[in-house]
């Protein structure tokens, strides 16, 4: 299994638990609270999603990476994790790391929604 496989799986969890536009938030709240100015659309299709977010990603790397260290953080992203990805190739560590927040903000939603 592929880890955009998973992710995928992460985020149909969740929409089939009708916790989508609760993840849409989430991942906005995060971006608002760090002045990051992208936001993702409310009509953004699931299946769109890791492809907008792989977007963000890609763009705080090249543009502020500052922003992109503190989104990681503040997602509360293992830093383990993120220094086992070959950095050489930002565009496929964008899609790793888009992978990693999705999870986990999938993560953080179904579990508020179950407590």
């Amino acid at each position: 299994m592929s880890k955009e496989e998973t992710s995928l799986q992460f985020i149909d969890k969740i929409a089939s638990d009708n916790l989508y536009p609760n993840l849409l938030e989430q991942l906005n709240k995060d971006f608002r609270f760090l002045g990051i100015p992208d936001e993702i659309e409310s009509t953004v299709k699931a299946n769109e999603l890791q492809n907008r977010l792989i977007t963000i990603i890609y763009n705080l790397i090249n543009r502020n990476f500052a922003d992109y260290l503190n989104l990681l953080y503040r997602i509360d992203i293992s830093e383990s994790e993120i220094k086992k990805m070959d950095g050489s190739d930002i565009e496929k560590l964008a899609v790793q790391v888009s992978t990693l927040i999705l999870k986990r903000e999938c993560q953080k939603v179904w579990l508020r929604n179950k407590l």
